[in-house]
């Protein structure tokens, strides 16, 4: 198969990458930078922005399968950059597989499309989308999920894929910036610490997506369909990131604040940030207030069912894992 990865330089689309090169697929990972760590490998790349429809294109070409794994992430930041990477981007990338026929396209969406401000319990895909959503990010990735899915057809079949909190070795993002927080004692537990939360470890949730990959055809079972990723069983998730604290000889989590306190602050602090077009990240918002106080955890039976997809690395050999890098062992 000769795949291009978007994001092919960020956490997951470098697992992604790294594991189309080792089965001997012809990969190539498109983002905006240069990516010496594949380049060392043999593995192509290419430097372009998701917002340059022709440099899209030209990448597109050839190809037998597109992984748009490319987003802008985040609980916050310029409105219009949302809307042109997540929104526009993938446009883009829809256009392109049109015009130069690529036939199938893995999407990494995200479960956030239907979170509104409420606990999610063991749903499913049925789930619907919210009315609203509460950041800009879910609110973009459901548009492009939807323009994904509604784009399925004989000449490209599209799948798109949930994966929850994606975490593990190499991990630039979630797992530092709560030791970080931690580190400094800026970490307070939102809620009665009792909410239940899927998490997703980078291998599987690299292997997700190729299983979609191979599994994608013209009227297969996965084909114009969403998937929700994750271990397949909650972690609580206080506890689980005090576990890790605890194992790094970090101080662990014992400050809390109400969820209603959160909620309140948090709106408090878009207000005040949209008015003076602040850039920076405000240190609560009501999206990241109800995603650490509520719980968000999911079925991943039908992607059991029509991709074949098991976790095959365990929450708890995930966390050996983690451990072992982050101590540098």
């Amino acid at each position: 198969m000769k795949a291009l990865v978007t994001g092919g330089g960020g956490f997951l689309g470098t697992r992604i990458v790294q594991m189309l090169h080792a089965r001997g697929d012809d990969v190539c990972a498109l983002g905006r930078n240069r990516y010496p760590h594949h380049e060392a490998a043999g593995i192509a790349t290419v430097q372009a922005d998701l917002c340059d429809a022709g440099a899209i294109l030209r990448a597109c070409e050839g190809m037998d399968a597109v992984f748009h794994v490319a987003a802008m992430p985040g609980i916050w930041g310029p409105r219009d950059m949302f809307w042109e990477i997540n929104s526009g981007g993938t446009a883009n990338v829809l256009a392109a597989c049109r015009s130069c026929k690529v036939p199938k396209l893995v999407f990494t969406s995200s479960p956030s499309v239907v979170f509104g401000n409420g606990s999610l319990c063991g749903v499913d895909e049925s789930e619907p989308y919210p009315e609203t959503h509460l950041a800009d990010y879910p609110k973009t990735k459901a548009v492009a999920e939807r323009m994904v899915l509604r784009a399925n057809a004989p000449a490209l079949a599209t799948v798109a894929l949930r994966p929850h909190l994606i975490w593990g070795p190499g991990d630039p993002h979630l797992i530092p910036r709560v030791i970080e927080r931690a580190k400094r004692r800026k970490l307070r537990q939102v809620g009665d610490g009792e909410n239940l939360v899927d998490i997703t470890y980078i291998d599987n949730a690299a292997e997700a997506h190729i299983l979609a990959a191979d599994a994608l055809a013209p009227g297969a079972a996965c084909a114009g369909k969403a998937y929700f990723i994750s271990q397949g069983e909650p972690v609580t998730l206080w506890a689980w990131i005090n576990e890790l604290l605890a194992a790094m000889e970090v101080p662990v989590v014992c400050r809390r604040v109400s969820y209603r306190s959160a909620d309140r602050m948090g709106g408090m602090f878009e207000r005040l940030y949209r008015l003076l077009r602040s850039r920076s990240e405000p240190p609560m918002t009501r999206f990241l207030a109800s995603q650490l106080a509520k719980s968000h955890y999911f079925s991943i039976e039908a992607a059991r069912r029509d991709l074949g997809y098991e976790p095959r690395v365990s929450t708890e050999e995930g966390v050996r894992r983690l451990l072992v890098s982050l101590r540098g062992e």
